[in-house]
């Protein structure tokens, strides 16, 4: 080995090893990933229990959740899209149960229809999971209230608009139903899970800086020879 191949050796070595760290990383991650979806899948199957008194996301996040009430007549227009699909609006009702107002995510209305049917009469029985979606983030529009379409379900903002507690029921199913609204139920198919491609691409990434550098060592011992 001449002088001349020590520096590129090395930085092949150290390239290679940077790389195949990051995808064992990934690896990892995959691992910590798949139990905590497993986990979701667990905690949303559950049997439904009653609306905690103090709903805590790090405690209750995806809890079921069963309750008696009534609708309140004001609503928010989520914009969503489903793939395949369309757009269409979360409706984001509140809703009244045991002297508590919370808000209840009901479904998709189709775009088409642009005011939804009137909320049921009298007790309603809802069952679904408490979630706090994390949807907002610097490039979300600001809400267009004039309209009464939202881009993201800012649990926050919404309960100060609709006077109602910071919480909110993913609807799963209730009774009696609104036929127009399709629920839209918690599931894992949200959350993302790109860990095994993110290994196969550093992985991937590795053995062409090795074989690089192989093919960059051999050239400068053809030239030394």
């Amino acid at each position: 080995m001449t002088k001349r191949m020590i520096l590129p050796l090395l930085f092949g070595i150290i390239g290679c090893a940077i790389l195949i760290s990051l995808g064992v990383w990934q690896v990892n991650r995959l691992a910590w990933k798949e139990a905590m979806l497993s986990e979701i899948d667990a905690r949303i199957a559950t049997a439904p229990v009653a609306l905690p008194d103090n709903p805590d996301p790090d405690a209750h996040t995806f809890l079921p959740v069963q309750a008696t009430g009534t609708y309140g007549t004001d609503y928010i227009r989520v914009l969503v899209s489903q793939k395949q699909i369309g757009a269409g609006y979360r409706i984001i009702s509140p809703f009244v149960t045991d002297g508590r107002t919370i808000m209840v995510d009901r479904g998709i209305l189709p775009i088409e229809e642009d005011t939804p049917p009137p909320a049921p009469t009298g007790e309603v029985v809802v069952a679904g999971n408490i979630h706090w979606p994390q949807e907002v983030d610097s490039y979300t529009p600001e809400p267009d209230e004039a309209r009464n379409i939202w881009f993201a379900r800012d649990v926050d903002r919404m309960a100060a608009t609709l006077g109602t507690e910071p919480v909110l029921l993913i609807l799963r199913n209730a009774t009696p139903a609104t036929p127009q609204i399709t629920p839209l139920p918690v599931s894992r198919a949200g959350i993302p899970n790109d860990h095994l491609s993110y290994a196969i691409t550093w992985f991937s990434l590795a053995v062409i800086w090795f074989g690089m550098t192989v093919f960059l060592l051999w050239r400068i011992r053809q030239r030394t020879v």
